[in-house]
């Protein structure tokens, strides 16, 4: 449970610094978005997601989480994960779509704000197994990071202008559906692993060397893709299981 800081004792410096960071790499990002260098920009709205995940977790080791800490890190999300990224692939490609290109930008950066308002006034509620909807700190990623694998590949096309986006679209959509995404807060990373699952681990620390972009890109994208497959998995299951219960139904109790 979040304590409640009393403004004339002053707040927690750790966390909110490493908030402060976090913040400061959104707007790197939005300043060398303008500058037209995409690929920095792309790799600080990552730095800031390093910073996002970095503060909540040395609040909590600390026991210096505050609802002042909640709020200014959802202000700070807004900026680095909701703005920034928009800006970013407005200036990079969604340019010459005119106004359905800005208008993805802004839904992107409203649904981001909207997401965290829904999380911060859930977190009480929620199973914290599951978000609900798309992070918005995983939607960034997934633009950014699709952003520094063109750059860094060279890709050209109208293809990748379009890909950009049905990306802002949809994920801005994502951010705000009830659709289910694992949290992996039960994930539990002091007990031992099978020997098989660190060999894992080792393979993928070597692939994301090889290419990072791409193995980047990669994993944000199946991220995303993951939710809705898994939601449409279970719908399937739950339409199943009622027509095996009418069907029980309909055949009547036994003779």
């Amino acid at each position: 449970m979040r304590t409640r800081a009393n403004p004339r004792k002053g707040v927690f410096v750790l966390p909110n610094l490493l908030t402060t960071a976090a913040m400061f790499s959104g707007f790197f990002a939005l300043i060398k978005s303008v500058e037209g260098d995409y690929a920095l920009a792309s790799v600080a709205v990552l730095v800031a997601l390093v910073f996002d995940g970095l503060d909540g977790r040395v609040a909590r080791l600390i026991n210096a989480e505050t609802d002042f800490g909640a709020e200014y890190d959802s202000i700070s999300d807004v900026i680095a994960f909701g703005l920034a990224p928009a800006v970013l692939t407005h200036q990079w490609a969604l340019g010459p779509f005119g106004n359905v290109g800005w208008l993805g930008g802004f839904l992107f950066t409203a649904c981001a704000g909207l997401r965290l308002a829904r999380f911060n006034t859930q977190s009480a509620v929620k199973d914290k197994r599951y978000f609900q909807g798309l992070p918005a700190p995983a939607a960034a990623a997934t633009l950014v990071t699709w952003v520094l694998f063109v750059e860094e590949t060279g890709l050209t096309g109208v293809w990748v202008n379009v890909a950009a986006l049905f990306g802002v679209y949809a994920l801005a959509l994502l951010m705000v559906s009830n659709i289910r995404f694992r949290s992996f807060k039960d994930a539990d990373l002091r007990h031992r692993v099978p020997f098989p699952a660190a060999v894992l681990i080792v393979g993928v620390l070597i692939l994301v060397a090889i290419h990072p972009p791409l193995v980047l890109f990669g994993f944000f994208f199946l991220y995303a893709l993951a939710g809705p497959v898994d939601t449409m998995r279970q719908l399937r299951h739950k339409r199943h299981q009622r027509r095996e219960r009418t069907k029980v139904d309909s055949q009547g109790p036994e003779q």
